[in-house]
């Protein structure tokens, strides 16, 4: 094969591929120039399937690689009859095989182009990947979530530093009972457009799931991406017209730099979905930043929670559970525990859950580490109970598993599983439950509850919907944060509101539980009140399993 071009062939072959291109928008083009041997392919092509390189020897050969096995022969055939002069092109169908394994349905078009003499002088067409035309959202027009992490894969296959941002409509159920379906589609119509339009060619636009749409720019820095979403957000805040109505649209954003390649592009997802989170439960709407620092240090935080998403995928390799106890405040005996998550690795040491859990909450994988944590408490717990026949483990829950409309099921079918008697778990929820459907929270609970199960309201006083919550939802027990006994022995206000947090708990018939319980003086103070159980570091640090049987037998 001559592996030498001449400049005026090469310059020749490149005018001809952007003369292809531009009729052959949505499929990869390839061009080659026979007598050389020598071919250029897409840019997409390239990364979608793993080639060496745009401009290529022998492509044919290196193509022939990447079909079926089942498909090879007749491609070779066709080609050899194109080379040698017999047919003048070809339109066959096959499967090829991207980097990952996966094979994607193609059809391939091509035509031999003639000199002047008649001589086969370039053979050119288009591939169309039918697997492509999948990840095209059909309302919108716009590259859907598949194409997302496709194209974001790409990224982080080829160190492209870009930046993403996920932006959100805020409150748009709203309009859809109000106008209904068909009107909403039109509202998101509207919206990609505008979106895809004011970003144009700076970007590309991604329609995900629901109301939500990214974007992926190399050439905006951090600045301008969050002067041009202000600038977005600022046009839908004056408000649209939309069939005649006046429509009025507020969102949410999250950001994120990428910069770290050793992740994953599911990694990179749950750091931008926390972001958006943070950006509709806390900031108002207000663009936030994924920031890649962890610690203070210079570690990377994308890097630490791909290695956790990592453990989690291995059977929850590398996490472990301590508990810490809960006594009667009355006598002071052992009577239940709180079941805390931990990870540890050689690269990280030992990370607390507030560092990765907040991560991961709306990940893919959030549930398989929620079914662990459960079955593992109730496992744990049953040789606690052998020694302790009161003892009441409480495991916490995250918002977003009591979201899923299997999560009872989850519970009792493990409760069966463990052969744990029900009586004796009790599940934490937060104030954080305020983003659930009341109406959802209330069957769960309901339901639970008649099997034995008992529930928790955790930090008791830290958000501002806390006497809602308790209001809405019957609950077992109320644990008071250990915020407000902090300067409980010198401060007579942190006195009043813990007689004040009691007599609430009693009016919707729970107990009380008070955290952070440090010296024999807080007990002292706090033993005066209607408190039924006391947890905190005077009682017992967080320990481990054996540790924890120890101190059961000895208490």
């Amino acid at each position: 094969m001559n592996q030498s071009v001449p400049d005026e062939a090469r310059v020749r072959l490149d005018e001809l591929f952007e003369a292809f291109s531009t009729i052959a928008e949505g499929t990869y083009v390839y061009l080659c120039n026979m007598k050389y041997d020598y071919s250029r392919w897409s840019e997409s092509a390239v990364t979608t399937f793993g080639l060496p390189s745009e401009y290529m020897f022998g492509a044919g050969d290196i193509w022939e690689e990447h079909i079926h096995p089942e498909d090879r022969e007749s491609y070779h055939r066709s080609i050899d009859a194109i080379f040698s002069g017999q047919d003048g092109g070809h339109d066959m169908q096959y499967r090829a095989r991207k980097p990952n394994g996966e094979y994607e349905v193609c059809t391939c078009r091509g035509v031999v182009m003639r000199d002047e003499n008649g001589v086969p002088a370039y053979f050119g067409g288009s591939i169309r990947n039918h697997g492509v035309q999948g990840r095209m959202d059909t309302l919108i027009g716009l590259r859907n979530q598949y194409g997302f992490f496709e194209d974001l894969n790409s990224d982080i296959v080829r160190h492209r530093k870009v930046r993403i941002l996920l932006i959100g409509l805020a409150k748009f159920t709203e309009i859809n009972e109000v106008y209904g379906y068909l009107f909403g589609n039109q509202v998101l119509q509207r919206f990609g457009r505008f979106l895809f339009e004011h970003i144009g060619n700076r970007g590309h636009v991604y329609r995900m799931d629901g109301t939500k749409f990214a974007v992926i720019t190399e050439t905006l820095g951090e600045r301008e991406v969050r002067e041009e979403y202000e600038a977005i957000r600022a046009h839908f805040r004056d408000g649209i017209r939309v069939d005649g109505k006046h429509i009025i649209l507020d969102m949410n954003a999250g950001f994120l730099s990428l910069d770290e390649f050793s992740v994953d592009v599911q990694t990179v997802y749950a750091g931008l979905n926390f972001a958006y989170g943070e950006s509709k439960i806390r900031r108002q709407g207000d663009m936030v930043e994924f920031r890649n620092e962890w610690n203070g240090e210079s570690q990377q935080r994308l890097e630490m929670l791909h290695a956790i998403r990592n453990s989690i995928a291995q059977d929850c390799k590398n996490f472990f559970l301590y508990y810490q106890p809960v006594v009667d405040a009355a006598s002071e005996r052992l009577i239940g525990a709180e079941s805390l998550l931990r990870w540890k690795s050689e690269k990280y040491g030992l990370v607390m859950p507030n560092d990765f859990v907040p991560l991961l909450e709306r990940d893919s994988l959030f549930p398989q580490l929620g079914h662990w944590i459960l079955k593992t408490s109730l496992l744990d717990a049953k040789k606690v109970l052998a020694v302790c026949p009161e003892f009441v483990v409480n495991v916490n829950l995250s918002y977003t598993q009591l979201e899923k409309p299997d999560f009872a099921d989850m519970v009792l079918n493990l409760l069966d599983e463990t052969g744990y008697p029900p009586e004796h778990l009790c599940l934490e929820i937060t104030e954080r439950c305020r983003l659930l459907d009341v109406e959802h929270l209330l069957n769960i609970v309901a339901r639970l509850r008649a099997s034995g199960i008992r529930f928790a309201l955790d930090d008791f006083g830290t958000g501002f919907s806390s006497v809602g919550i308790i209001k809405a939802i019957p609950l077992d027990t109320i644990k008071i944060d250990r915020s407000f006994v902090i300067e409980i022995e010198e401060d007579r206000q942190e006195q009043q509101l813990v007689e004040h947090f009691t007599a609430v708990a009693a009016l919707f018939g729970a107990k009380v539980c008070v955290e952070g319980i440090e010296t024999a003086g807080m007990r002292d103070i706090l033993q005066r009140y209607r408190v039924r159980s006391f947890q905190g570091y005077f009682f017992g640090h967080p320990m481990d399993l054996d540790a924890f049987l120890s101190y059961a037998k000895t208490g």
